[in-house]
């Protein structure tokens, strides 16, 4: 049978929104020492071991003796330039040689400098000896050969800003900015910063070139920020280091920002803040995405209780404010005093990040019913945890319908598999519901078989605009040499910059996505019927990371209740599993007792074995002892079907039983049914397709992909076309599976752009092995 995709260009479907945005997150050194364009490392000696236990105030910074040179440096607190962050340096030059002070290591191997572009410094100096203290600022090769130098002054009247241009005579990568004084003297030192001149769009505080430019060009409908969990760990307390992300400590003078704890084990300057991010945003067409902490921090259970919860609102509406008031309202007046009279046009803002337990669900309706209140105009994100499915995933989409949520924030990360087994998730969502917000998601890999399964996935969550109205990819940004999470859409150094192949198609995506949905359906090209495997192999217990003992092990045949009898186990620390048995029932029963004597993360029985990196696993306890999960690895990855909570406590023993019925999986704790979850068998379709047209220049988008072994020849008919020919550009992926890109070939794996024309509305095309494809065409 001839294989066609008709398009039918006279069927206009749903309005495709904001669909396809950006996550931000600092982490992977995301924003310092990545898209905050500051190069110096540590500018305000906060770094702290509550940060990193490495960590300290000169962190960042070495000494610098020259000749017979000596000089004591050491941190003060007494009469800092900001009480929020007091630390400041004290250079005591005893004995000045060729020149004695300090210089700072900057990022990655150093400060990636360019010959003949200019480097704007700045700092806050006084002199502690009693007289005016001359200082020498300069940019260094590791050899000590100098490619820029300026003299400054510390006067005796207190802290004065001190700034002046650089101006690098090299090209150098490993460069170092060197501070010396040249007499004997004391000096204090504060807020030692360098910027690059040339910042995205030349502004001051502002983002580094390459990386914004990266974002810029993919058009994102949206930016998400702060995160990620960084927005609700932490103390509840504003003014603690470690406090939760809070807004208000982000914007104002970045001099007046206290230093922070971030979550992923480092410093956090908030030099990138809310002010920079509205500003980022509307400086690459973004629509800013704003979330903020419920008053809950899951990951310590630390809980606002409800009768000091206000202020948390309160923080919600002065965003709000913040964003899109007048200058004559109070934070309106504060963005306009930054320097931005005008609003920025807020849409969307989302409560919470990733919450399970019912602690944030008690919160939420507080800060939804005053949103809704005071700004109705504004769509209100809720949300459904960090797994795919799972009590806490029903409770989060309970919540929003209760409530008239717009959207629910759903997060997971998967195997491709998963995401081509998934591929009609949505199908069945309800248009009159909140809407998904796809906030998180990624198969785990950067290679073009993982964006590959992504862009299959995508054209599901296009074809489904009626029930999903936002997604991104995460997380966006990482820099190699401080890597906390894989896989990141784009990676970098100091000076140079990367897209994964997942950067190309969610490029490719958005910079097509169009704005209206066409009927498009196909014609021998259904899938093909497949007889769904049964979970079969062998069968292992294990303690995770715990001391534990299973009692009364048991595996019993569903279907004809043969049983064998395995007895007790005394599993400790540091044995890794124990072997049970290699069934290929496809309907079995495996019971047992469990006790943990020690150790923080309960206990786990592995089924459908084939090795260590392909099986499934149920797990009773995981993370923080408080995780039950059903789970599949393959090839080593791991996708978390289900998940649910339960609170396993040392020397308590528990009744487990797990069901195991063709592809179904039941999990059963003391009696109670705990989790239920069907792994979907991976259907390759012959072809994933998509059609919209963009309104704004009348095009029509086709987008296909081809996850087959062989290339697929279908005839194209534009239904309904007004013109009698087609003319545009298609762009094309293809690669090896297992291909990636790096800085030695950034573009490995990146589209072939051709022009397109063809004389009549139908067409043949044969789409090609392991292939994305879009056309873009206009009718004439």
């Amino acid at each position: 049978m001839d294989k066609k995709i008709i398009v039918n260009m006279q069927e206009e479907k749903e309005p495709l929104g904001d669909l396809f945005g950006i996550f931000f997150e600092d982490l992977n050194h995301a924003a310092d020492g990545g898209l905050y364009a500051e190069m110096v490392q540590n500018r305000s000696f906060e770094f702290d071991p509550m940060d990193n236990k490495e960590y300290h105030s000169l962190y960042g910074w070495e000494k610098v003796k020259r000749g017979n040179a000596e000089v004591i440096l050491s941190i003060d607190t007494l009469e800092p330039y900001s009480e929020k962050n007091p630390h400041y340096l004290v250079i005591d030059v005893t004995k000045p040689g060729k020149g004695a002070g300090v210089l700072n290591l900057g990022y990655n191997s150093g400060f990636a400098v360019k010959e003949g572009e200019v480097y704007l410094f700045s700092c806050y100096a006084k002199s502690m000896s009693g007289k005016p203290e001359e200082f020498r600022v300069a940019l260094e090769g590791k050899d000590g050969c100098e490619y820029a130098g300026l003299i400054l002054q510390g006067g005796t009247a207190g802290w004065e800003k001190q700034e002046g241009r650089l101006v690098s005579s090299k090209t150098d990568t490993s460069a170092r900015l060197v501070l010396t004084m040249p007499q004997k003297g004391r000096l204090a030192l504060d807020f030692v910063s360098l910027f690059p001149e040339d910042t995205f769009m030349g502004r001051r505080n502002g983002m580094r070139k390459d990386i914004a430019l990266k974002l810029k060009d993919m058009k994102p409908k949206f930016m998400r920020f702060p995160g990620g969990c960084l927005v609700h760990d932490g103390s509840l307390n504003p003014e603690d280091r470690n406090s939760m992300y809070r807004w208000k400590n982000t914007i104002g003078p970045v001099e007046e920002r206290p230093a922070r704890r971030n979550s992923w084990g480092y410093n956090q300057s908030l030099g990138l803040g809310f002010f920079e991010y509205f500003q980022f945003c509307e400086d690459i067409g973004a629509k800013p995405l704003p979330v903020l902490p419920g008053g809950y921090d899951p990951h310590h259970q630390r809980i606002v209780p409800l009768n000091e919860l206000q202020p948390w609102i309160q923080d919600a509406l002065d965003l709000i404010e913040f964003a899109n008031g007048t200058p004559e309202s109070e934070w309106g007046g504060i963005r306009a005093r930054m320097g931005h009279e005008a609003p920025f046009g807020l849409e969307y803002i989302g409560i919470g990040n990733e919450e399970v337990g019912d602690a944030f669900f008690e919160r939420y309706p507080f800060f939804h019913r005053a949103v809704r209140e005071k700004y109705p105009e504004i769509k209100i994100i809720g949300t459904a945890g960090p797994f795919s499915a799972g009590s806490e995933y029903e409770k989060g989409w309970k919540c929003a319908k209760e409530y008239g949520s717009d959207l629910v924030d759903e997060h997971y990360y998967h195997t491709p598999e998963w995401f081509l087994a998934n591929h009609h998730r949505y199908d069945n969502f309800r248009a009159q519901d909140p809407k998904v917000f796809l906030g998180e998601y990624a198969s785990w890999g950067n290679t073009w078989y993982n964006a590959l399964a992504e862009a299959s996935f995508m054209l599901g969550l296009e074809r489904n605009a009626k029930a999903v109205g936002l997604a991104c990819y995460a997380p966006m940004l990482a820099n190699v040499d401080y890597v906390n999470w894989k896989p990141d859409m784009l990676w970098f150094d100091n000076h140079r910059i990367y897209g994964s192949p997942d950067y190309y198609v969610q490029k490719l995506f958005m910079n097509h996505q169009g704005s209206r949905r066409l009927e498009i359906y196909t014609e021998g090209l259904e899938a093909p019927g497949i007889e769904e495997e049964p979970i079969c192999g062998g069968i292992r217990l294990q303690g995770y990371h715990s001391e534990v003992i299973f009692r009364d092990v048991v595996l019993e045949n569903s279907k004809t209740g043969e049983k064998v009898s395995f007895g007790d186990y005394h599993l400790k620390k540091e044995e890794a599993s124990v072997w049970l048995a290699d069934t290929e029932w496809k309907d079995y029963t495996i019971s047992c007792r469990a006790e943990e004597l020690d150790g923080f993360q309960g206990f786990q029985i592995f089924f459908g074995w084939q090795d260590e990196d392909n099986n499934y696993s149920w797990t009773v306890g995981g993370w923080q002892n408080y995780d039950l999960l059903l789970s599949r690895r393959i090839r080593g990855l791991c996708s978390d079907l289900t998940q649910s909570l339960i609170r396993v406590s040392k020397g308590q023993e528990y009744s487990l039983k797990l069901q195991v019925s063709g592809r179904m999986v039941r999990a059963w704790v003391d009696g109670r049914l705990c989790a239920e979850t069907e792994d979907k068998p991976v259907v390759t379709e012959p072809l994933y397709y998509g059609a919209s047209r963009d309104e704004a220049d009348q095009t029509v988008i086709l987008k296909m992909v081809n996850m087959q072994e062989q290339g697929v020849s279908a005839h194209i008919i534009m239904k309904g076309m007004c013109g009698s020919r087609v003319q545009g550009t298609v762009y094309t992926m293809q690669a090896d599976l297992a291909a990636e890109n790096d800085f030695a070939k950034p573009e490995r794996v990146a589209p072939q752009e051709e022009v397109f024309y063809k004389e009549n509305e139908s067409f043949m095309y044969e789409f090609p092995k392991f292939s994305l494809t879009v056309f873009r065409l206009k009718e004439i």
